[in-house]
Order: structure tokens, then sequence, then C-alpha cells
């Protein structure tokens, strides 16, 4: 799963401050991966060092109280990187944690992403996935050795995962026409209402320990 990819599309969205983001990440994806702030900084910092994310000061509409926050906003090259990773299909299928349904999960919150193109390019790179897989997909009483029959074991479980996946997506798209069909709102901008928390701007962070 791409936490690093999952923030950068939030931030195309509008500038967000960590805590923000760790907030707004929980609510697009039901928190079923939960993020400390720990791990929001560092990625921000590695996105920052990449040419990804820009430090930013708070924008003209942040009324809120308490220090200022450091805000971060996404580069033209980092809109170009979201842009690429929904693009691009989920080519892993044995990951603990499902970055397929992550990716679907945020696609179908945020405004202006088609998710059922989303849905397409993975079911398109998965039916080549299984094409691919069925010739050599079956675990056999005759492998020559211990090793032989584990690979035909893994590559059985990716060809079963990959017709499950078919499946699912199949399932998930009609879902997703059907909710749209009756007015389901697929979509929704960042939430106007800042939590409270989140790392201080550098200079006010410093200024208050003189």
């Amino acid at each position: 799963m791409s936490i690093r990819h999952s923030l950068l599309s939030i931030l195309a969205q509008g500038p967000c401050y960590g805590y923000q983001l760790r907030s707004e990440f929980d609510r697009r994806t039901g928190s079923t991966w939960p993020l400390n702030v720990g791990q929001i900084y560092n990625t921000l910092d590695r996105l920052v060092r990449d040419g990804l994310v820009l430090k930013a000061g708070a924008p003209a509409d942040d009324d809120s109280d308490g220090p200022q926050q450091t805000y971060y906003t996404i580069t033209d090259a980092g809109e170009r990187e979201v842009e690429h990773w929904l693009t691009t299909p989920v080519d892993s299928y044995s990951v603990s944690r499902d970055e397929l349904a992550i990716k679907l999960a945020i696609a179908v919150t945020l405004p202006g992403v088609d998710a059922h193109a989303v849905i397409e390019h993975q079911r398109q790179a998965t039916r080549g996935a299984v094409d691919a897989l069925s010739l050599t997909a079956e675990v056999r009483e005759d492998a020559r050795d211990a090793s032989q029959f584990a690979e035909q074991l893994v590559t059985d479980s990716l060809f079963a995962h990959a017709e499950a996946e078919l499946q699912w997506l199949d399932r998930v798209e009609t879902a997703l026409t059907t909710a749209q069909s009756r007015g389901f709102a697929d979509a929704f901008p960042l939430n106007p209402t800042k939590p409270k928390r989140g790392r201080p701007a550098t200079g006010a962070a410093s200024s208050s320990n003189k």
C-alpha cells in the first residue's frame, strides 16, 4: 500500500498540514489502515525532498486558533505522480494489506477522479495476469521435487487471487454504478473543519522556546 501516493492524492485537493492529512486519510479509507503522525511527517519530508511537495504558510482562509501550522502543497511534479499512480494498475497480489482496495477507496472519494476508469485499468491488467498464469497455475502431484511443487503452489495462489480479484472488481463496479444511479455522492472535498492538532511551523516553534 502506497501511503506516499495516498497522501499526494489528497494534497492534490488542496494544502493540508500533517494531522489534517491523517484525518483525511482515515475518513477516506474507513480507518482501515491507522497511521500515526510520525509516519505522516516522515512521508511528507521525503515528498519535499523529492520535489513533489512544498512547505507553505497557512492559506488565507485558515482562521484556526493556536500556533500556525506547517502546510504542505503539491507541486506540478507531484500532480503528475498522482495521475500516474491512479492510472497505473497495482501489480502485486501478495501484500498483507490490500493496496487495491485502499486505492479504490481513495479514488471513489476524490472529486474529479473517474473511479470506473481506475477499475477498468486494474481489470485489464488483472485479466492479463489471469491469462499468463493460467498456463502454469496447477499444483500437480507429479512435481519432480519440493522446489517445483512450491513454485506451482505460489503460481496457483497468484492465479486464484487474480481470478477472485476480477470477480471482486465486477462486484465493486456494479455496486458503484447502482449507488450512483440512486444519487450516491461518490466524492467529497477536503473537510473544512480543521483538526486542532498538528506540527507547528518552524518559526512559531522556535519563537515559543525563547
